[in-house]
């Protein structure tokens, strides 16, 4: 049987995902349990900006495009750090922002 880590949700990530249409936020689900799982995500890519071992899932559907930022490498669970729509080819400053900063905040409860 394989063990799965558990998934937390920083700030209102969670919120940020229900908001997915229901076809993005299925695919974000399975591909999140696909890191429970221990592997890698179908379409993801890595984001160093945000922190060392951030990475973000990609979905693509017909209502637009979705990015899961999250942290799989720490022991005790997978840290979802922010969901949304993006809404131009690059990724908002505002969004990388919110990403940095909760990644900030859950190193700083790691250490102590």
């Amino acid at each position: 049987m394989v063990s799965t880590k558990p998934v937390e949700f920083r700030g209102n990530a969670l919120d940020g995902l229900r908001e997915f249409p229901i076809g993005a936020r299925r695919e974000a689900g399975y591909q999140i349990c696909q890191l429970q799982m221990g592997r890698n995500p179908d379409d993801w890519k890595p984001m160093n900006t945000v922190g060392a071992g951030v990475c973000e899932i990609r979905v693509r559907e017909s209502d637009g495009i979705f990015r899961v930022i999250y942290v799989a490498r720490l022991e005790d669970a997978i840290y979802i750090l922010h969901c949304f729509q993006k809404k131009s080819q690059k990724t908002s400053q505002e969004d990388l922002a919110l990403a940095t900063k909760r990644y900030k905040e859950l190193v700083e409860e790691q250490i102590q």
